[in-house]
């Protein structure tokens, strides 16, 4: 019922949004009739800005790759267009069309090898691609008019029809309303979780089955469509393209009304354009101290506004709200089988790893069978944090093989070991800024995909694995204790439950192989019991778990079979009591051979 009436609440939200997006949509489509043409021209620009930040939003806000190349793409849609209407077609819905293809396919091409640098190589490659603009202008200066630019351009037509300048503000406000919502769908869904995840953890995101390179690279070439779609509409707002309106002034006033709306937010786009639009771009004597000024400025927002003024909004909101935020306190696991786990066979044969000359493995061999917890022990520098790192991909082994369910991984990708059914937890909890439900329900994405298409389109699939995933991580929260704190910010949460929360986020992931590291380090008595009795669910539930773990009495409560590490290799491989009786493991591990029975509930350290 609990889970009805929220749910019930969110789609009443949405039901609101959607009816004062429209309401506003009317508004400005219907506001160039009666705003004077200065005004209306105001609105128009930005408007169209608005599309070309959104697409900086897209990649730098959200995949947290810095670019400049959203001027490259303005142009570039321009010129598509102004080339079509003078020497082709002229009609604005082609014109958009074709230009937001091209827009497409030169994120792409530029993306493939500008995301291989990354970092501050990709901002600087693609501001040498913004200095190259009026160079390329110059040489395809048969179809650009060159240097001089391209005038002409007729006005805009729509099935055939002229458009008059009212109509075509009118259009201008539409197609930059539609994309929005496209916009907003794609940020506001798994998706965007899932970008918020890469940005501040790709290590996290492999982890979860989420390409870091390829995801990226969608998202960058998704950012030209907005950015060349802008270009198509400049190109019919006053019918003259010239290089000069594409240059390195419109990269960095993009950049400084990203920062000052927010690149994080959808909204705060028009916040930050309007106040470039009608504030220092209007002043006569703007163009001459234009890079003193954005310097001034993007070092002063940078450091006052770093999530802009929709974060100063959402920073204003979360002190109100919260004197009534529930402890974030574990409520202990629920009574409940968890759904059957397709366990396989995990192997690890003769795996070595060397750190420059420093054996970290040597020959480490052991399996994990379905339905069996295998506990790996033994003390600071034995390798069982590599050893996890070489079996989901993070570290290629100097020799041996890992195989999951028969099928050699070794060498992979960390996300494609992961979509093979590998599901971990860290020895440090990865918790990114996210809602305790977005951050189990990213896990999903493995299980359930969706395409970035069907996101933006709200499309039937995107609609029943949404309502899947709700049910689905209400469930795991519950059977982990934390069905409370389901709305609350994860990184609120203390120590203790964030290992829980990074425990149904494995589970959420329907792992095959489930590697825990640590999990129960910072959890109380309550705690461990509750994770004790989730962890034999899981085994009875079929799945095969490799535990590394210091705390020793969970070691015997929960293991069939442990494993002990010492400097790289395999010292033994038993059942519990035997290896807490064996005189190595005693002597080095558990206090030496007049150790007690209490001493074998002393954490070994690892």
């Amino acid at each position: 019922m609990a889970d009805a009436g929220s749910s019930a609440t969110g789609r009443w939200r949405g039901a609101r949004l959607a009816a004062a997006w429209i309401a506003v949509t009317a508004v400005c489509a219907a506001a160039p009739w009666w705003l004077p043409a200065a005004q209306s021209r105001q609105m128009v620009l930005i408007a169209i800005l608005g599309l070309v930040v959104s697409g900086l939003n897209l990649s730098f806000g959200h995949a947290g790759e810095l670019s400049f190349a959203q001027p490259v793409m303005y142009a570039l849609g321009a010129y598509v267009t102004a080339h079509l209407a003078l020497n082709h077609v002229n009609d604005v819905l082609a014109a958009l069309a074709v230009s937001a293809a091209a827009g497409l396919a030169l994120g792409l091409v530029t993306g493939i090898p500008g995301l291989r640098l990354g970092g501050w190589m990709l901002a600087i490659s693609s501001l040498f691609l913004v200095l190259l603009v009026p160079d390329v202008v110059s040489a395809l200066e048969k179809w650009t008019g060159g240097r001089q630019g391209l005038g002409g351009v007729p006005a805009p037509m729509l099935l055939g029809r002229e458009l008059g300048q009212e109509e075509f503000a009118a259009v201008v406000v539409l197609v930059t309303s539609a994309w929005f919502v496209l916009y907003r769908n794609l940020v506001v869904s798994r998706a965007g979780t899932s970008l918020a995840v890469l940005r501040e953890s790709p290590v996290l995101a492999a982890s979860l089955g989420i390409g870091v390179y390829t995801t990226k690279l969608k998202t960058y070439a998704v950012s030209g469509i907005p950015a060349a779609a802008a270009g198509s509409l400049f190109a019919y707002l006053d019918g003259y393209v010239a290089p000069e309106s594409f240059g390195v002034t419109v990269a960095i006033s993009i950049l400084a009304a990203s920062i000052l709306g927010g690149a994080r937010s959808v909204y705060g786009v028009f916040v930050g354009v309007a106040l470039m639009v009608v504030g220092p771009m209007q002043t006569s004597a703007f163009g001459d101290y234009a890079y003193i000024f954005y310097g001034l400025f993007l070092v002063v927002a940078g450091v006052a506004l770093r999530q802009g003024i929709a974060g100063l909004a959402e920073d204003v909101r979360a002190r109100l709200r919260r004197s009534t935020t529930v402890p974030a306190t574990s409520g202990g696991a629920r009574e409940a089988a968890l759904p059957p786990i397709d366990g396989r066979r995990l192997s690890v044969r003769e795996v070595s790893r060397s750190f420059g000359g420093v054996v970290a493995l040597k020959e480490v061999t052991f399996t994990v069978e379905p339905g069996e917890v295998v506990a790996l022990i033994g003390p600071n520098g034995s390798g069982k944090t590599t050893l996890l790192n070489v079996v989901c991909g993070y570290y290629r082994p100097d020799a041996g093989a890992v195989s999951i369910g028969g099928r050699e991984v070794t060498g992979q990708a960390p996300h494609r070991i992961a979509r093979r059914g590998v599901a971990r937890t860290f020895q440090t909890p990865s918790v990114p800024a996210l809602s305790v439900r977005e951050a189990v329900a990213v896990a999903r994405t493995r299980v359930a995909p969706v395409s970035m298409v069907e996101t933006m389109l709200r499309a039937g699939r995107f609609r029943r694995v949404a309502r899947a995933d709700r049910r689905a991580v209400d469930e795991l929260l519950a059977a982990v204790g934390l069905a409370h704190v389901t709305d609350t910010p994860a990184r609120s949460l203390p120590l203790g439950t964030r290992r829980l929360l990074e425990l149904a986020r494995a589970l959420a992931a329907r792992p095959s192989v489930l590697l825990l590291d640590e999990v129960a380090s910072g959890l109380d008595d309550d705690e461990i019991g509750a994770l004790d009795t989730i962890i034999r669910r899981i085994r009875d539930s079929g799945g095969s778990v490799l535990l590394v773990e210091h705390n020793f009495a969970l070691v015997r409560s929960l293991a069939d079979r442990v494993v002990v590490l010492a400097r790289g290799e395999v010292v033994l491989v038993d059942t519990p009591e035997a290896v807490a009786r064996h005189p190595e493991v005693l002597e080095h591990y558990l206090g030496g051979p007049a150790a007690t029975d209490a001493a074998y509930r002393e954490d070994v350290h690892g």
